[in-house]
């Protein structure tokens, strides 16, 4: 019951952040799959037992420290509540700061070394791990972007495949009663009404993904603007963050827009049906944002867009989230109690339940060896120590 509460609470924020966020930025030019291995613990504490890994879910309990971290507003949902749960069931002495800023944002702080940890929905380019060779992506939780709309009057789910999305984020499209869309959605009585593109005006790991989407099934997208956290978008008005995206279209008639899917659900906005690779129409949820990923293989690095992936089920709009840890240079006064709440978030069940609670989907059960691999790995004060207690 207590945990039900905070994944609410949780919720209830998300709305009440969306609802004070300025409209318009300025316009841009132009299944718990570890679960039967996990410990089973009550709903508001944390497993002491040993995990799967050897070391106790609770192994920082102890810690005492004040985190700070910034990226990704994609993933702030499940970090923010991972955050809350662990300072109040684990380790009351551990504090996380997370500022949801964009992934953009969030590697240019981690970078410049002014926070503890970074987060980006895409993983980091070559050029930036040139300019912070001490990073170590963490790949977290999978989500769905979702392709979200302000059309009060459409009954049925709007339907979209590739080509007429970047058609209309490439201003080519500018009707709702446009045939390319009126194709799709047979029945539907459609507006004669021009559409109100909104994008992020920020630099988004959630632009990364939708972008890299739109490179894949649009020659023209791919050509004219290409995958980027920060495009030169062709079309429409920047909101800064995912909420920023949400505020605008829930507030502009007509609009179409891009979110995570946790903020289309919370604030009540429909969502459209999208074709996949294998030509079918699927509905953004929990189960499709996991197929994406079933035949996912991560290289070391754990870099892999999965946009665009085969399968009948699979929901075309996905993305893994990644944390940005020090590999070697943190300061053990903080990168210990980081390490050791990340364990804690694999490992403990309430954790792990959390993340399908907020509409994201686990990560697949067998990157967890992977996982507690690299957090064992991990040093700090120059390499002079282990991170996790007990690695």
């Amino acid at each position: 019951m207590l945990r039900t509460f905070r994944v609410r609470k949780w919720a209830y924020m998300l709305m009440a952040l969306v609802s004070v966020v300025p409209l318009l930025a300025v316009a841009c030019g132009g299944d718990d799959d570890d679960d039967d291995t996990s410990p089973t613990v009550a709903s508001g504490t944390s497993a002491a037992t040993a995990t799967p890994g050897g070391i106790p879910a609770n192994v920082g309990k102890e810690d005492s420290a004040n985190l700070t971290g910034a990226g990704a507003t994609f993933p702030a949902p499940i970090y923010q509540a991972w955050f809350d749960d662990y300072n109040n069931d684990v380790a009351k002495g551990v504090k996380t700061n997370y500022q949801a800023v964009g992934s953009g944002a969030g590697v240019q702080q981690f970078t410049a070394g002014t926070v503890d940890f970074g987060a980006s929905d895409v993983g980091m380019t070559d050029a930036q791990l040139t300019a912070a060779p001490d990073a170590q992506l963490l790949p977290t939780v999978l989500g769905a972007v979702v392709v979200t709309y302000n059309l009060p009057d459409l009954k049925s789910p709007l339907k979209l495949d590739g080509p007429a999305l970047a058609g209309i984020f490439l201003g080519n499209i500018k009707k709702w009663n446009d045939p390319a869309i009126t194709a799709l959605n047979s029945g539907a009585s459609l507006p004669d009404k021009d559409i109100q593109v909104v994008h992020r005006s920020d630099s988004s790991g959630t632009s990364g993904v939708f972008t890299d989407y739109l490179s894949k099934v649009s020659d023209e997208w791919k050509t004219k603007v290409g995958a980027a956290t920060a495009p030169n978008w062709p079309t429409g008005q920047g909101g800064q963050g995912n909420d920023g995206v949400t505020n605008a279209v829930k507030q502009t008639p007509n609009a179409i827009g891009y979110v995570e899917l946790t903020y289309a659900k919370t604030n009540k906005l429909a969502f459209a049906d999208m074709k996949n690779k294998a030509g079918k129409f699927v509905t953004p949820s929990i189960e499709a944002t996991s197929a994406a990923a079933a035949s996912a293989t991560l290289p070391p690095d754990y870099r892999l867009s999965i946009t665009n992936a085969d399968g009948d089920t699979t929901y075309p709009i996905t993305s893994f989230t990644y944390l940005i840890l020090f590999k070697s240079k943190g300061k053990c006064s903080q990168q210990t109690p980081l390490v050791d709440m990340l364990w804690w978030a694999y490992h403990d069940k309430n954790a792990q339940s959390t993340i399908s609670e907020l509409n994201y989907a686990p990560l697949p059960s067998n990157l967890l060896p992977r996982i507690e691999a690299t957090l064992k790995s991990l040093k700090c004060d120059e390499g002079a120590k282990t991170s996790l207690k007990g690695a």
